[in-house]
Protein backbone atom coordinates (compact mmCIF):
# COMPACT_ATOMS: atom_id res chain seq x y z
CA UNK A 1 0.00 0.00 0.00
CA UNK A 2 3.10 2.58 0.93
CA UNK A 3 4.20 1.52 -2.35
CA UNK A 4 0.91 3.39 -4.21
CA UNK A 5 1.02 6.27 -2.26
CA UNK A 6 4.48 7.46 -2.47
CA UNK A 7 5.57 11.45 -3.05
CA UNK A 8 6.68 10.57 -6.41
CA UNK A 9 2.70 8.84 -7.30
CA UNK A 10 1.29 12.35 -5.40
CA UNK A 11 3.53 14.57 -7.73
CA UNK A 12 2.43 12.88 -10.47
CA UNK A 13 -1.25 12.90 -9.86
CA UNK A 14 -0.85 16.69 -9.17
CA UNK A 15 0.87 17.34 -12.33
CA UNK A 16 -1.04 15.57 -14.69
CA UNK A 17 -4.37 16.68 -13.13
CA UNK A 18 -3.61 20.16 -13.06
CA UNK A 19 -1.97 19.84 -16.53
CA UNK A 20 -5.45 18.67 -18.15
CA UNK A 21 -7.40 21.28 -16.46
CA UNK A 22 -5.54 24.15 -17.21
CA UNK A 23 -4.84 23.16 -20.40
CA UNK A 24 -8.93 22.17 -20.43
CA UNK A 25 -9.64 25.68 -19.23
CA UNK A 26 -7.46 27.80 -21.72
CA UNK A 27 -9.49 25.84 -24.71
CA UNK A 28 -12.16 27.12 -23.25
CA UNK A 29 -11.58 30.39 -22.86
CA UNK A 30 -9.72 30.49 -27.10
CA UNK A 31 -13.43 28.76 -28.15
CA UNK A 32 -15.79 30.17 -25.99
CA UNK A 33 -14.92 33.59 -24.44
CA UNK A 34 -11.89 35.08 -26.06
CA UNK A 35 -13.70 37.47 -28.76
CA UNK A 36 -13.23 40.87 -27.61
CA UNK A 37 -14.61 44.00 -29.12
CA UNK A 38 -12.77 47.31 -29.12
CA UNK A 39 -15.09 50.79 -30.19
CA UNK A 40 -12.51 53.87 -30.45
CA UNK A 41 -15.20 57.04 -29.87
CA UNK A 42 -13.59 60.41 -28.08
CA UNK A 43 -17.06 61.52 -26.88
CA UNK A 44 -17.56 58.24 -24.81
CA UNK A 45 -16.71 56.95 -21.69
CA UNK A 46 -14.76 53.89 -21.59
CA UNK A 47 -14.13 51.54 -19.02
CA UNK A 48 -11.21 49.26 -18.39
CA UNK A 49 -12.53 45.79 -16.73
CA UNK A 50 -9.50 44.87 -14.02
CA UNK A 51 -11.62 42.27 -12.36
CA UNK A 52 -9.13 39.36 -12.38
CA UNK A 53 -8.25 37.97 -8.96
CA UNK A 54 -4.86 36.65 -7.73
CA UNK A 55 -6.88 33.73 -6.39
CA UNK A 56 -8.61 32.33 -9.27
CA UNK A 57 -8.98 28.84 -10.73
CA UNK A 58 -6.33 29.94 -13.55
CA UNK A 59 -3.59 30.68 -10.56
CA UNK A 60 -4.50 27.89 -8.14
CA UNK A 61 -4.19 25.45 -11.67
CA UNK A 62 -0.51 27.17 -12.32
CA UNK A 63 0.33 26.82 -8.82
CA UNK A 64 -0.19 23.05 -8.78
CA UNK A 65 1.37 21.83 -12.22
CA UNK A 66 4.09 24.36 -11.39
CA UNK A 67 4.88 22.33 -7.59
CA UNK A 68 4.01 19.46 -9.62
CA UNK A 69 6.80 19.22 -12.27
CA UNK A 70 9.10 20.97 -10.59
CA UNK A 71 8.62 18.40 -7.66
CA UNK A 72 9.09 15.38 -10.19
CA UNK A 73 12.07 16.60 -11.43
CA UNK A 74 14.22 17.91 -8.25
CA UNK A 75 12.54 14.05 -7.14
CA UNK A 76 13.62 12.13 -9.89
CA UNK A 77 16.33 13.71 -12.98
CA UNK A 78 18.25 15.26 -9.25
CA UNK A 79 17.37 12.66 -6.71
CA UNK A 80 17.33 15.23 -4.02
CA UNK A 81 15.40 14.77 -0.23
CA UNK A 82 11.62 15.11 0.31
CA UNK A 83 12.29 18.78 2.19
CA UNK A 84 14.34 19.69 -0.48
CA UNK A 85 12.59 18.89 -3.46
CA UNK A 86 8.74 20.13 -1.53
CA UNK A 87 10.76 23.47 -0.80
CA UNK A 88 11.74 23.29 -4.63
CA UNK A 89 8.11 22.83 -5.57
CA UNK A 90 6.67 25.21 -3.87
CA UNK A 91 8.53 28.08 -4.68
CA UNK A 92 8.29 26.93 -8.30
CA UNK A 93 4.56 26.71 -7.91
CA UNK A 94 4.36 30.30 -6.39
CA UNK A 95 6.36 31.49 -9.20
CA UNK A 96 4.03 29.74 -11.54
CA UNK A 97 1.21 31.13 -9.80
CA UNK A 98 2.59 34.89 -9.82
CA UNK A 99 3.42 34.92 -13.81
CA UNK A 100 -0.09 33.39 -14.46
CA UNK A 101 -1.62 36.08 -12.61
CA UNK A 102 0.22 38.95 -13.65
CA UNK A 103 -0.37 37.70 -17.73
CA UNK A 104 -4.03 37.36 -17.16
CA UNK A 105 -4.43 41.33 -15.51
CA UNK A 106 -2.50 42.71 -18.04
CA UNK A 107 -4.68 40.68 -20.74
CA UNK A 108 -7.78 41.85 -18.68
CA UNK A 109 -6.36 45.91 -18.95
CA UNK A 110 -6.46 45.62 -22.81
CA UNK A 111 -10.43 44.73 -22.42
CA UNK A 112 -11.44 48.27 -23.40
CA UNK A 113 -15.32 48.54 -23.55
CA UNK A 114 -17.56 51.58 -24.37
CA UNK A 115 -20.50 52.56 -22.45
CA UNK A 116 -22.21 55.27 -23.79
CA UNK A 117 -21.54 58.51 -25.76
CA UNK A 118 -22.34 61.61 -23.67
CA UNK A 119 -24.98 62.75 -25.71
CA UNK A 120 -27.22 60.50 -25.33
CA UNK A 121 -27.33 61.36 -21.17
CA UNK A 122 -29.26 64.14 -22.06
CA UNK A 123 -32.86 64.41 -20.34
CA UNK A 124 -31.26 61.16 -18.34
CA UNK A 125 -32.14 61.90 -14.41
CA UNK A 126 -30.01 60.59 -11.90
CA UNK A 127 -28.69 61.97 -8.43
CA UNK A 128 -26.27 63.92 -7.12
CA UNK A 129 -22.86 61.82 -5.67
CA UNK A 130 -21.19 65.26 -4.00
CA UNK A 131 -23.28 68.59 -3.03
CA UNK A 132 -22.81 71.30 -6.02
CA UNK A 133 -22.25 74.74 -4.93
CA UNK A 134 -24.59 77.51 -7.07
CA UNK A 135 -23.04 76.97 -10.96
CA UNK A 136 -19.74 74.50 -9.71
CA UNK A 137 -18.64 71.50 -10.32
CA UNK A 138 -19.30 67.55 -8.77
CA UNK A 139 -20.37 64.07 -9.22
CA UNK A 140 -23.16 63.03 -10.28
CA UNK A 141 -24.73 58.83 -10.13
CA UNK A 142 -26.80 58.01 -12.93
CA UNK A 143 -28.36 54.50 -14.32
CA UNK A 144 -26.70 53.58 -17.74
CA UNK A 145 -27.53 50.40 -19.84
CA UNK A 146 -28.65 48.99 -16.16
CA UNK A 147 -25.27 49.46 -14.41
CA UNK A 148 -24.81 52.44 -12.11
CA UNK A 149 -22.03 55.39 -12.79
CA UNK A 150 -20.26 57.95 -11.53
CA UNK A 151 -20.14 60.45 -13.84
CA UNK A 152 -18.29 64.43 -13.05
CA UNK A 153 -20.72 66.96 -13.80
CA UNK A 154 -21.39 71.17 -13.77
CA UNK A 155 -24.03 72.22 -12.10
CA UNK A 156 -26.17 75.34 -14.32
CA UNK A 157 -28.40 75.95 -11.09
CA UNK A 158 -27.81 79.00 -9.36
CA UNK A 159 -29.23 76.83 -5.96
CA UNK A 160 -27.03 74.47 -4.05
CA UNK A 161 -27.88 70.96 -4.74
CA UNK A 162 -27.14 68.23 -2.17
CA UNK A 163 -25.95 65.57 -2.00
CA UNK A 164 -28.02 62.61 -3.43
CA UNK A 165 -31.18 64.89 -4.44
CA UNK A 166 -32.65 64.30 -7.90
CA UNK A 167 -31.21 65.65 -10.91
CA UNK A 168 -31.65 65.66 -14.80
CA UNK A 169 -28.76 66.25 -17.07
CA UNK A 170 -29.60 69.32 -19.34
CA UNK A 171 -26.99 69.32 -21.98
CA UNK A 172 -23.46 68.10 -22.76
CA UNK A 173 -21.61 70.44 -24.38
CA UNK A 174 -17.88 69.62 -25.21
CA UNK A 175 -17.70 66.14 -23.17
CA UNK A 176 -18.78 68.12 -20.14
CA UNK A 177 -22.31 67.48 -18.63
CA UNK A 178 -24.77 70.24 -17.14
CA UNK A 179 -27.19 69.08 -14.25
CA UNK A 180 -30.09 70.70 -13.16
CA UNK A 181 -32.00 69.96 -9.66
CA UNK A 182 -35.46 68.25 -10.42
Amino acid sequence: MSEIISLENILWTIAVFSTVLYVLKLLVFMLVGGDIEVDADFDSITEVETSFTFLSVQSVLAFLMGFGWCGISAMIQFKLPWVITMFIAFIAGMLCMFVSAYLMFSIKKLNKKVIIELKELEGKEGKAYTTFEPKSGGQIEINLNNKLTILNAESLSDEKIEAFSQIKVEKVENNIVYIVKI
